[in-house]
């Protein structure tokens, strides 16, 4: 996680901050082992609330429209199948924008 923050920093405008929205995952929560970057500000979602999370929406449409009623043979079946399926969307950026963006979620400027 570390490491992820990190490369997320760098990547923020010199005059800008970054906010993440994490959903409570162990490695997201501070503490003496996660190095949170001057830049960038942490927003938990409450407890229970995946319709808040926007990376829910992505693996329903992953489900949807390329895993479901499928029955995998092996274990790099299912694997193959997964890295097929996220290639596919990430082929389309405008999709991915339209399925996980939220209105209270915009980029804003001072």
């Amino acid at each position: 996680m570390n490491l992820h923050l990190a490369e997320i920093s760098s990547q923020v405008a010199a005059d800008a901050r970054a906010v993440l929205i994490l959903y409570g995952a162990r490695w997201h929560q501070t503490g003496d082992r996660l190095r949170l970057p001057a830049n960038i500000s942490l927003l938990p979602l409450p407890p229970y609330s995946p319709q808040l999370n926007p990376i829910e929406n992505i693996w329903q449409f992953l489900r949807r429209n390329y895993l479901s009623n499928c029955v995998f043979d092996t274990y790099a079946a299912i694997v193959d199948a997964c890295c097929s399926a996220w290639n596919a969307l990430v082929a389309h950026p405008d999709r991915i924008r339209s399925i996980a963006s939220r209105a209270w979620a915009q980029a804003v400027s001072a």
